[in-house]
């Protein structure tokens, strides 16, 4: 195994959601100048915009798209150069 290729720098720092305020503690190396104080200890503090509890795919409120109109209204915007092409080839 390679020496010094990991970070030595390993701490708890506080992980927040911002949508949804929920806050989980883990190690990490990541920098940070904020902190924040849970459970009477400060820890670095870094900010999410999205995490698992917030995510749509493991909360189980995904959204679903509707791919097949977008692919219509592709193909309706585009055809009028289709059309051109092919009486340009006649």
């Amino acid at each position: 195994m390679k020496k010094d290729l990991h970070p030595e720098n390993y701490r708890i720092v506080a992980f927040k959601d911002m949508s949804n305020e929920e806050v989980f503690l883990t190690k990490s190396t990541a920098d940070t100048k904020e902190t924040l104080e849970v459970e009477g200890v400060e820890y670095p503090l870094v900010k999410l915009e999205i995490s698992r509890t917030s995510h749509p795919f493991y909360t189980g409120k995904a959204k679903f798209l509707d791919t097949a109109g977008r692919i219509d209204k592709f193909k309706n915007k585009y055809k009028k150069f289709v059309k051109e092409e092919k009486k340009e080839e006649e």
